[in-house]
């Protein structure tokens, strides 16, 4: 027996573990570059990217803020707003009211932007059209009445802000309009930082400022006079925005592959699809 052979038991289990280790570093290397194949955005994140701009240009497609091609991002006319004096339609909330937030703490708003949209064709455009968030799709108790928000606008879930047009299951989330409307009329509430409010009881997203996008609004004269310092003002999201649109059967058989590592966010944001999509099932069973 030679002087070496004592310590074969640690150099073969040195060795196998310097094997082990290889092999991972390639699994997550070729995860990596097949992630940045279907869902190039992930990339950017892992390499600490700022997470609000892998959508496109800050406030470009992620929520309550403006969109390239002036898509709206706001609440419907009759939406109920929670305040410190109890829920008020948004359309009549004031400059100076004061609305409750997630976090438990009222913000005065700061100022309510307004966009009306008339029926011109056969039917909406699906970046106008309503998403119909019903009641109680959530969970047991919200929204406790039918929300309405338009597509970008972004809900509050699970720590992330997920637009309503991505949690669309044809069930209980679904493009729809109240009945008898002619017109659509969108309302949207700036605080001084971007903020969850509740909207018929749902935590749903304030308006983020960016750069000159409160012009998307009608009565943008209004804010640029009120608040002529805040023309280049961009707000810091509350929370992180998280996009499903990259298609969600290509998540479905990932998931388990490598979002865990790569994209946890865009993980955790389709299981709260799943979740809410079963859910709906219950609801008409």
């Amino acid at each position: 027996m030679s002087d070496n052979e004592p310590n074969r038991p640690h150099n073969s289990a040195r060795r196998h573990f310097l094997g082990l280790a290889a092999a991972t570093s390639a699994r997550l290397a070729a995860m990596g570059m097949l992630a940045s194949t279907i869902f190039p955005s992930s990339i950017a994140l892992a390499k600490g990217k700022k997470w609000w701009k892998h959508d496109g240009k800050p406030g470009g497609n992620s929520g309550g803020h403006g969109q390239s091609g002036g898509s709206p991002m706001c609440f419907l006319r009759g939406t109920s707003i929670m305040t410190s004096t109890g829920e008020v339609c948004i359309e009549d909330l004031q400059i100076g009211d004061l609305v409750e937030t997630v976090r438990g703490e009222a913000m005065a708003v700061k100022w309510i932007g307004r966009r009306v949209f008339k029926h011109s064709g056969p039917a909406w455009s699906n970046s106008v059209m309503p998403i119909r968030v019903a009641r109680h799709a959530l969970d047991e108790r919200t929204p406790h009445r039918d929300l309405y928000l338009s597509p970008g606008h972004a809900l509050f879930i699970d720590g992330f802000l997920i637009r309503a047009k991505e949690l669309v299951n044809g069930i209980s989330i679904a493009p729809g309009l109240p009945a008898d409307r002619e017109t659509i009329e969108y309302f949207h509430i700036v605080l001084d930082s971007h903020d969850v409010v509740l909207a018929e009881g749902a935590p749903a997203e304030s308006f983020l400022l960016q750069t000159r996008n409160y012009e998307d609004f009608t009565n943008f004269g209004e804010f640029a006079r009120l608040y002529p310092d805040d023309a280049n003002t961009a707000m810091t999201p509350y929370a992180p925005i998280v996009s499903l649109s990259s298609g969600r059967e290509h998540m479905k058989a990932l998931l388990h592959l490598w979002t865990d590592v790569v994209y946890p966010r865009r993980a955790s944001a389709y299981n709260a699809y799943e979740r809410i999509a079963a859910r709906a099932g219950k609801l008409i069973g």
